[in-house]
């Protein structure tokens, strides 16, 4: 399309936005001088819907915009010039294409590196051939008989059109609206009955098809990843504290920020996917693409094998201080990162945080002088982690609830130490309080993403505080768990370790999940093994392979969850040398890797390996090194450990919330830092990145 059509065409869109023609070719002559420029060659499109006229607003749409446009320009060397987004009322149907075609369709090359995004509304809708075909709800599309939607097979054309294989679509929407949704915003809207295709949409995606029948040349199908891999499944929101971001959007990004150019997608989107679900849901984002085994590098280049936690945004006036953007921090533990954690740039200097709003914050130089060189989009990796000694669990009450099952619900959690209570919907919360339905008589405490937790639901009738009550005892489990993976720095961890999880058989050890620290490798070492969704059958012999490559030696422990509700821990059973009758009582020990070993776990010779007991269930093991031994973890272990008749390697943990309060306080014993940090250590936690990692592995036992 010329640039005539393309300004005639969307002339009546520019007179809607109070655009005028004068600005828009004002801009435009400086978006084309921008990409005459030989060294600009990566572009992208990105779009992001919030407001829609006739269905429920949205509220992350325009963060996940953010997100990708940060990561784009800060780690991924994009010009600004090059990022066209379009959001609200300016994301129609006829815009987006006609953007596509002008801004992408136009310009980009062989060998140009182009990202697409879409976060919004999707839906289905019946063709004229009486098939269902996926679509994506554009800002002008109406809830009437003739729909304006950007069909899925439109976009794939687009997609395929363009002179390069180097294109990444991103769509963080769905198109199945459950009918009944509880917790995290759901981006799917139900199929408009009766509903018909606008004509100049079906004319449109004839046109595409007529252009691109003619070529015998086969078009290289871009890389798409997708919110969820399942049709039934929903892309969801996730509620964090001052902003709201897609769960895909925001896991992918931050991934991406500390990832090495050299993983697989498929080993990223495992990552993601592991993250979503620590977050509440079973959302699994998919991949789309003919590629054997992708390569982030290979679509996306980024600037340098070496990640970070996030950006340097501005520069104050003052010249010791600068906003950063934090898009690389995991959003478990953003939510809670603390006044005087410190990052660190590639020269060496440190920065001190000192407040942050949402993912921006202000940062101060620790030490300044003459020859400190501040840039804006420098990487910076985080040092410090400092978060606060008193963090509860947050439930948040169903708005679905009556008014009088809130005031018993909130006075009833009232009563249990270290658990809080939101109105859900309105602030960030680990879980969802409600009913079960449809048997609208009972309670229960929910995932985020609406699975109920607990598999005990009481008896019908059952009053709001008698269900609280009854839910009490399984809550100190969870806020344990919410506190170990507040300890989770695989990316920014300065440690050099590779975990392995294997299964054991006659022949040799098969690889099911492998971790390894991704700073400390600086991308060199790369692990292409990992399967994204690891599934081990039911009655398998396991062990982990841990490695130290580093040059000090580490301490370890397990914990983990089993279903997300049952804590576990790996117990290192040691018998006295002189037991000599059955009342003596095993003890744990610590278990320390040297440098430059490989040490395989369970050790004993009795216990090589163990058994995985059915029925199915999902784990959750964190692997936790320090260089410091776990004084404190052990102690409180061998206060409620297992019958001394029961010596599995992994087994039911019984006192999770003194476990996991003890891990951090051995990590924070292990930070030399923290007396340098005045007024934080005595109510915060302080953790050092050169001194400890924490490694999550995730799988299902099926």
């Amino acid at each position: 399309m010329k640039r005539r059509s393309f300004l005639q065409r969307i002339g009546s869109i520019l007179a809607v936005l109070g655009i005028t023609e004068a600005e828009w070719f004002s801009w435009g002559n400086r978006y084309h001088q921008a990409l005459a420029q030989p060294s600009l060659r990566k572009f992208a499109l990105l779009i992001g819907i919030n407001q829609y006229a006739q269905n429920p607003k949205l509220s992350g749409c325009l963060t996940d915009v953010e997100l990708q446009k940060e990561l784009l320009i800060h780690r991924f060397g994009f010009p600004s010039a090059n990022i066209l987004t379009l959001t609200e009322e300016q994301a129609s149907r006829e815009f987006i294409e006609a953007a596509f075609l002008e801004h992408l369709g136009e310009q980009v090359k062989a060998g140009d590196v182009v990202v697409f995004h879409f976060s919004g509304y999707g839906t289905r809708i019946q063709s004229a051939t009486d098939t269902v075909q996926n679509a994506l709800i554009a800002a002008d599309a109406e809830n009437s008989k003739n729909v304006n939607y950007l069909l899925e097979e439109t976009l794939l054309l687009l997609l395929r059109s363009l002179s390069t294989d180097r294109v990444t679509a991103v769509l963080d929407t769905s198109y199945h609206a459950p009918t009944i949704g509880t917790g995290l915003g759901i981006r799917a809207r139900p199929e408009v009955e009766d509903g018909k295709l606008a004509t100049a949409e079906l004319e449109f995606l004839q046109q595409l098809k007529a252009k691109n029948s003619g070529s015998k040349e086969e078009l290289t199908p871009p890389l798409l990843l997708t919110a969820t891999v399942d049709p039934q499944q929903s892309a969801r929101e996730l509620l964090l504290s001052g902003f709201s971001a897609g769960l895909f959007t925001y896991a992918l990004t931050q991934y991406l920020w500390e990832a090495t150019p050299s993983k697989t997608i498929q080993v990223s989107l495992g990552q993601v996917e592991s993250s979503i679900g620590k977050l509440g849901s079973k959302q699994q984002p998919g991949l789309i693409t003919s590629k054997k085994n992708p390569v982030i590098g290979d679509n996306l280049l980024p600037d340098s094998p070496i990640g970070g936690e996030g950006a340097i945004i501005a520069k104050e006036d003052d010249g010791k201080s600068v906003s950063l953007w934090l898009g690389g921090i995991p959003p478990q533990v953003l939510e809670h990162y603390g006044v005087n954690s410190r990052f660190s740039l590639v020269s060496g200097e440190q920065l001190i945080l000192r407040s942050r709003t949402g993912l921006t914050a202000k940062a101060q130089f620790s030490t300044i002088n003459n020859n400190t060189e501040v840039k804006i989009g420098q990487l910076v990796q985080e040092a410090v982690r400092i978060f606060p000694r008193n963090i509860n669990l947050i439930v948040a009450l169903d708005t679905a609830l009556e008014r009088i099952e809130r005031v018993d619900a909130t006075s009833a959690f009232a009563t249990i130490s270290h658990v809080s209570t939101v109105v859900g919907g309105e602030q960030s919360a680990d879980y969802l309080f409600s009913k079960l339905l449809p048997i609208p008589t009972r309670y229960s405490l929910f995932s985020l993403g609406g699975e109920a937790i607990f598999n005990n639901p009481g008896d019908m009738g059952e009053a709001v505080k008698v269900a609280v009550q009854r839910l009490a005892p399984k809550l100190p489990t969870l806020l344990a768990a919410k506190l170990w993976r507040l300890t989770e720095n695989e990316g920014s961890s300065r440690l050099a370790i590779k975990a392995s999880l294997e299964i054991i058989n006659s022949l040799s050890p098969r690889l099911v999940m492998q971790r390894e620290t991704m700073r400390s490798f600086a991308g060199e070492t790369a692990t292409n093994k990992t399967i994204s969704t690891a599934i081990v059958p039911i009655g398998s012999k396991m062990q982990y392979r841990l490695q130290n490559l580093g040059d000090r030696p580490l301490y370890f422990i397990l914990v983990g969850l089993k279903n997300n509700r049952n804590a576990i821990a790996f117990y290192p059973w040691q018998t006295p040398p002189e037991a000599n009758n059955v009342t003596t009582k095993p003890l744990v020990k610590q278990i320390v890797i040297a440098p430059g070993e490989t040490i395989i776990l369970p050790q004993s010779a009795t216990n090589s390996g163990w058994v995985i007991p059915g029925p199915a269930y999902e784990a959750e093991h964190q692997l936790i090194f320090s260089t410091h031994p776990f004084s404190e973890t052990l102690t409180t272990l061998e206060t409620a450990k297992n019958s001394t008749t029961d010596q599995q390697p992994i087994g039911p943990l019984l006192n999770p919330l003194e476990v996991a309060k003890a891990i951090l306080q051995d990590l924070h014993n292990a930070s030399p830092v923290k007396t340098e940090i005045n007024g934080t250590a005595a109510d915060s936690y302080v953790l050092d990145v050169n001194h400890w990692a924490t490694l999550s592995f995730n799988f299902q036992v099926a």
